[in-house]
């Protein structure tokens, strides 16, 4: 059976989404919750929605962040980019960025995946290779040309401005 917010989700524009959680915040633990499921399209929907509730670093996310990595490979694409948003969104604990780093690696290096997908999962890798010399000097050979295949010329431009920020920390 549809929960009320379930059908507020798949039924409302974001900004009503939004409006709505403004006037009950009481449903974000549901948004939460939705959003660590795989009950689709209400799980991705709620993850689309988390990134754009929660400020940065939000606290209320803080109990979630090991589950949502967890999951991370085990969700479609849609619902993967908008928890790699939310991801963006959090400073990681140093016992977390490994194993994200090599989920992120993981999504990256699958071609057919959606390249906004794949582009988030690159993003979070520059973040996290950022704290981490060793990796910083192996991200390079993640963009070789069979890894940019299927990206826009402007996803590729703007990859290949991230790697020029992060040569600049080595």
């Amino acid at each position: 059976m549809e929960t009320k917010l379930e059908y507020i989700l798949t039924n409302s524009y974001k900004k009503d989404l939004i409006s709505h959680l403004e006037t009950h915040p009481e449903d974000i633990e549901e948004v939460i919750q939705l959003a660590l499921a795989d009950k689709q399209p209400y799980s991705w929907r709620a993850s689309w929605l988390l990134w754009s509730i929660l400020e940065k670093n939000d606290l209320r996310l803080k109990p979630h962040i090991e589950r949502i990595i967890e999951i991370l490979p085990h969700r479609p694409d849609e619902q993967q980019r908008e928890l790699l948003i939310v991801l963006q969104q959090i400073d990681l604990m140093q016992h977390s960025e490994g194993k994200l780093f090599d989920i992120c690696v993981s999504i990256w290096e699958q071609i057919a995946k959606q390249p906004s997908v794949r582009f988030n999962a690159f993003k979070l890798m520059l973040r996290i290779a950022k704290n981490h010399l060793d990796l910083a000097k192996e991200i390079g050979l993640y963009t070789e040309s069979h890894y940019m295949e299927g990206l826009s010329e402007n996803v590729k431009k703007s990859i290949a401005g991230m790697l020029a920020l992060i040569d600049k920390d080595i």
